[in-house]
């Protein structure tokens, strides 16, 4: 079966779902993203990566194309017509066309594409022996709460953590503290307390993040949103969260063990929760 993405208005075969070249996300990165995980028909936290999307689109000045109701249809159109059970899908809007230049002098309209692929889960193994993580001082632009398609930084974090046989590059600050990964956010256990960096321009609030402080709250755990460092006494477990991990715990972080140096209960008590609630979503989609 072929693949289906949505381009500006159609659906078309992926091989022939093209943008033009003067595109600004293509020229500038002038443009925003969104990932969304499906299961067999029902999506997580839908509502709120749309509500994320638009208020990417507000930061930097781009309307959505079209309203959130119908951008919903979209979306769950793009996963009915391409051949994964669960899915990941991709919304990308830009700023449009325009002749190559900084300034935008007229008003362009935005380009969408939606495109669908199969949802990448960790392997049992993965989750089995927990991440490999390394540390590297953010160079990454000021506004990381903008989910925006400018990634080159991300891109070679983890060129930078696969060179030195690790999973996942974590940002540090000036002063050391743990930020975010390329593509996940990240906490610590701390004397019995899940801690995470609050949510500002340097960290992008995660809608599987939220879901991990939900469950976490759920379960009884502390939560403190503080910065911290990997070597603050107390600290005995690190994780990961995103879409396609939900939580991973991370054992090794720059060649030193984590705790145990094996997945922590913690961890993988949330991580058990969390896939909870993925079955949940998949036993309510009627058959």
């Amino acid at each position: 079966m072929a693949l289906i993405a949505w381009v500006n208005g159609q659906f078309l075969p992926l091989e022939k779902a093209v943008v033009h070249i003067e595109d600004r996300g293509f020229q500038f990165a002038d443009g925003v993203y969104e990932v969304i995980a499906c299961f067999n028909g029902s999506f997580l936290d839908l509502g709120a990566h749309l509500k994320r999307l638009e208020r990417s689109c507000q930061a930097i000045g781009i309307e959505l194309p079209v309203n959130q109701e119908a951008l919903q249809s979209l979306i769950e159109q793009t996963y009915q017509q391409n051949p994964f059970r669960d899915a990941m899908l991709y919304v990308q809007i830009t700023r449009g066309v325009a002749a190559r230049a900084h300034l935008v002098t007229q008003q362009l309209t935005p380009t969408m594409v939606i495109t669908s692929r199969a949802l990448p889960m960790p392997s049992t193994e993965k989750i089995s022996a927990g991440v490999n993580g390394i540390t590297m001082h953010d160079i990454r632009w000021k506004r990381c709460d903008i989910k925006s398609i400018a990634l080159l930084a991300s891109v070679l974090g983890k060129q930078e953590a696969k060179l030195r046989g690790a999973d996942e590059t974590f940002w540090q600050d000036d002063e050391g503290h743990i930020l975010e990964g390329c593509a996940t956010n990240c906490f610590a256990l701390i004397n019995g307390t899940l801690v995470t960096h609050p949510l500002d321009h340097q960290v992008l609030g995660g809608i599987t993040r939220n879901m991990a402080l939900r469950i976490a709250r759920e379960q009884g755990i502390g939560i403190e949103e503080r910065r911290w460092k990997l070597d603050e006494a107390g600290l005995t477990e690190c994780m990961m969260s995103s879409t396609t991990n939900a939580i991973m715990p991370v054992c090794h972080m720059n060649g030193e063990l984590i705790g145990t140096g094996h997945p922590g209960p913690i961890a993988m008590l949330l991580r058990q929760e969390m896939l909870k609630a993925f079955a949940a979503l998949q036993s309510d989609v009627p058959h």
